[in-house]
């Protein structure tokens, strides 16, 4: 039964469902989250954007207290800011980002999904949960029927792309800034995630993220 269920939700759905079963230990984890503040949306944090992407960017997961609270990507953590505030500064945002799903900010030609949507302890899904989460990585690239390129923020990210189009890790080392020519004819373009521990140890700066994400923008509306 359980195998039965979980085929059906991860083999045609872009979006899981907001109390997915698949993963015992992020149910578990949700659940204490329920209860420690039932305020929360204590979800599978849904797809962000534009249904006519052209881009596609992909993080790991939602974190506690951002699109784990809020039930936006990236949004009410410190990587929102700089994610948000970049895609408005090239165009792919419209709107004022306040860090509250109901601010009325609107993606242009792109949309934000992760590669775990349920948010894992300590930020760190384990293998096995990437894995159960991939499927619905797999049906929200195929829903775009526009996309032609692709922004992994990390290293889970960057080899969950290319696990969901049936590729091997090896196939693309991660790096930073890293193009990757996909069988579709698509192109994944890696970063590394703009999280605070990134930027404030300056591994990512500002300047490296926008001028990356630039390069992302270019590829995909070329």
């Amino acid at each position: 039964m359980f195998a039965r269920k979980r085929s059906a939700l991860t083999t045609t759905l872009p979006e899981a469902p907001k109390d997915c079963p698949l993963c015992p230990r992020l149910v578990d984890y949700r659940r204490a989250n329920q209860l420690a503040e039932p305020t929360w949306f204590n979800g599978a944090a849904p797809s962000f954007g534009d249904e006519q992407a052209r881009l596609l960017i992909v993080g790991l997961a939602p974190g506690r207290g951002g699109a784990n609270r809020t039930g936006r990507p990236f949004t009410g953590d410190y990587a929102g800011d700089l994610l948000y505030g970049t895609l408005k500064k090239l165009g792919l945002a419209e709107g004022e980002y306040r860090a509250d799903p109901k601010d009325g900010l609107t993606l242009k030609g792109a949309m934000i999904t992760n590669a775990v949507r349920c948010a894992p302890p300590e930020n760190k899904p384990t293998p096995a949960e990437i894995a159960v989460c991939r499927p619905f990585l797999s049906a929200r690239i195929k829903a775009l029927p526009r996309m032609r390129a692709m922004l992994a923020l990390g290293s889970i990210a960057h080899e969950s792309v290319l696990c969901a189009y049936g590729l091997k890790p090896t196939f693309s080392k991660f790096g930073h800034a890293v193009e990757t020519a996909l069988p579709s004819g698509q192109i994944l373009v890696s970063s590394y995630h703009c999280s605070r521990y990134n930027t404030q140890t300056r591994r990512l700066t500002t300047e490296m993220f926008e001028t990356v994400m630039a390069r992302a923008k270019q590829l995909a509306f070329a």
